[in-house]
């Protein structure tokens, strides 16, 4: 089926969906697009760049002489929150609405680029007087609310550099990144509301800053959210209401070098020492707005965008707090969870906001499939003209269901791929250029060079899967690895020279478009037979029985390794499959016809929830530790940290072939 320098995907989609001649014909890209960035690769980046505000304009598009370390604008000087925030001010846009904001208790609150402005300002003189210069590291623990967003544009206007972490995150995890980073401040809140009820972050705070284990911060600015008890240093913490009060709403931004560093984003779900991926200001920015612009067909004084992403991730660095102001854009955020106070909570933000632009997590997507039609078809979604898909390869047939269900039929769907070390969007449809297939991220964006290549560096050419590469730099890649140059040199530019291996499989179909197959430690060897998981679950949801489905690789003494799947049923189809030993027969039969006896799997375990994080990615190391019966590791990172309890005890009474 494959032989071992392969990775086997058999994935065949013959449906396409081009775009509406009216769509295209207003379409903020346009087939010339690749056209320009084809002729003169660096010529089209630096005017992508131009549309930006530059305090001191550069003349050096591209220094890649100390490869792989790059330096793009070098020469230029620019401020992210200028560009963010002043700028649309002082053209007139000042009155337009920036953030609508939806707290899960019902609370709301919109603030104008004018209004949002103000409190930056405000907060940036308060971080000032706190001592905070260029260069300082502030790290950020918040619920996704209007004062997460405003600190972290206080803190890059200054010239510091960010490094927020998700509100999810243990207190020994957010030691570890305080640490990493050496921050000098941490802002935080007393807690964020989450399914119903107050969930406290300062005592995590507490917690990280105890016994000196973090003798870098001075100060802790706390957000007053929800009103609970907590601890309280007065040596130490300061209530941010109070400060802001006090501050000044006056502040000058200044320009800083387009390679000035802007954040440091530690990894999800590594082990040991934390990889802190650093950011810088010019190239980032740069693509961050032109991947936001192009990819979302962005009408600013027309659209209403929502990303449903937590700033505590890289998506909601770049598609929340700073590729859409960059833009101009009109944008909801939610505090809570989609399914709070029930499952049509997202649904009914969408009509009362009037939401045209929506960019979510397929495993959201599918978790939606899985509940059926009903509770949707309650809300008008008429206002949605463009839907977006992140976090991981979407399968076809979730596809299908987010254009019919959410988009009515005729909504383009832009499936994207790119990483925290990218920093933007690499691979998406263009709408209104594209035609786009179910499952396919399509092609790379305009100004971005891949090949996928096999494991000694050759290109595998249509119809082949191979590995992920990036053949040339770009602008928001990734500088570094905080204060480890040589470990950001062997983990993504050791395996083929003068290439950034992304650590993705990927297969070109036929007419040359990508399809993206997960992580390759994601991919199994059975028997000598490469497969993607990707592969098997896209498998395996195409049955009318399943909603959702997690594959993992267990050892086995015989093929090596064996096909574990996880699956939750559909609510519309639980009542009418019968026993369980039936079921995965029958599951077990449609993986094999649909790609072939070797990837049918040994067992399947029907379960009622997969084990997520809070931004919608399975945890699927928790999978394996289930799957090849051993301890469960860390929990603390899922949304749901009772899911592994409910999954092992599930495993444990027998429910499975």
């Amino acid at each position: 089926m494959s032989s071992e320098n392969e990775i086997a995907n058999l994935l065949h989609e013959s449906r396409r969906f081009p775009p509406s001649a009216e769509f295209s014909k207003q379409a903020v890209a346009q087939p010339e697009l690749y056209e320009k960035a084809k002729s003169d690769r660096l010529a089209f980046w630096a005017a992508q760049a131009n549309n930006l505000h530059w305090h001191k304009p550069f003349t050096k598009t591209l220094d890649w002489s100390e490869a792989p370390f790059a330096k793009w604008f070098e020469d230029g000087e620019l401020n992210v929150s200028y560009n963010c925030l002043d700028r649309h001010v002082e053209s007139g846009a000042g009155d337009r609405v920036a953030l609508f904001f939806e707290g899960e208790p019902g609370d709301t609150k919109a603030f104008t680029y004018k209004e949002l402005l103000q409190e930056v300002k405000k907060a940036a003189n308060v971080l000032a007087n706190l001592g905070i210069q260029s260069g300082d590291r502030v790290a950020i623990y918040m619920p996704l609310i209007p004062e997460a967003i405003i600190a972290m544009h206080a803190v890059v206007r200054l010239g510091a550099v960010h490094s927020v972490v998700f509100g999810g995150f243990s207190a020994d995890s957010l030691a570890a990144r305080i640490q990493d980073a050496g921050a000098k401040l941490v802002i935080t809140a007393d807690g964020g509301f989450r399914k119903g009820k107050a969930s406290a972050l300062k005592p995590a705070v507490d917690s990280a800053l105890s016994d000196e284990k973090c003798p870098s911060v001075e100060h802790v600015l706390v957000v007053k959210r929800c009103g609970n008890e907590i601890d309280w240093d007065d040596n130490r913490d300061l209530w941010w209401h109070e400060q802001l009060d006090s501050a000044s709403s006056e502040h000058q931004s200044q320009g800083f070098n387009a390679e000035h560093p802007l954040f440091i984003l530690y990894t999800s779900g590594t082990t040991g020492k934390p990889k802190g991926i650093l950011h810088t200001t010019g190239g980032y920015l740069t693509q961050a707005a032109y991947t936001h612009k192009n990819v979302f067909d962005l009408h600013e004084t027309k659209d209403v965008y929502w990303c449903t992403a937590d700033i505590g991730w890289i998506t909601g660095h770049s598609y929340v707090a700073y590729g859409p102001m960059a833009n101009g854009a009109t944008q909801v955020i939610y505090e809570g969870t989609p399914d709070t106070p029930d499952w049509g909570r997202w649904w009914s933000i969408i009509e009362k906001y009037k939401v045209s632009i929506f960019y979510t997590a397929p495993t959201a997507i599918r978790s939606f499939m899985k509940l059926g039609r009903e509770m949707i078809n309650k809300f008008d979604l008429s206002s949605l003209r463009l839907l977006g898909s992140v976090g991981e390869p979407i399968n076809p047939e979730a596809w299908m269901w987010y254009r019919e269900v959410i988009g009515s039929g005729t909504t383009p769907i832009v499936d994207t791929w790119w990483q925290t070390e990218t920093g933007a969007i690499m691979i998406s449809p263009l709408p209104g250029v594209t035609a786009a297939k179910p499952g396919s991220a399509m092609l790379p964006l305009p100004g971005v060079s891949m090949e996928v290549v096999d494991d000694e560096g050759n290109a595998v050419g249509n119809g082949h899967g191979g590995l992920l590469t990036i053949t040339e730099p770009w602008p928001s890649m990734l500088r570094g690895i905080w204060g480890d140059p040589e470990r950001f040199k062997e983990t993504y530019w050791s395996r083929f020279p003068g290439r950034y291996f992304a650590g993705d499989g990927a297969k070109l179909d036929e007419d040359g478009d990508l399809w993206l197959l997960g992580r390759v430690d994601d991919v199994m060897n059975v028997s000598g037979h490469r497969l993607s998981t990707t592969e098997i679950e896209s498998a395996l949801v195409s049955h009318p029985y399943v909603a959702e489905a997690a594959v993992v690789g267990a050892k086995d003494e015989t093929t090596g390794q064996a096909v574990v799947a996880f699956v939750i049923l559909r609510a519309s189809q639980v009542s009418q499959t019968g026993d369980e030993e039936k079921v995965s027969k029958e599951l077990r039969d449609h993986v094999a016809k649909e790609i072939g006896p070797i990837a049918k799997p040994r067992t399947i375990f029907v379960v009622a929830e997969l084990p997520k994080t809070r931004s919608g990615k399975i945890m699927r190391r928790l999978l394996r530790d289930v799957a090849e019966d051993r301890p469960v590791g860390d929990v603390t990172t899922l949304a749901d940290t009772t899911v592994m309890d409910t999954i092992s005890s599930r495993v444990a009474s027998g429910a499975s072939d």
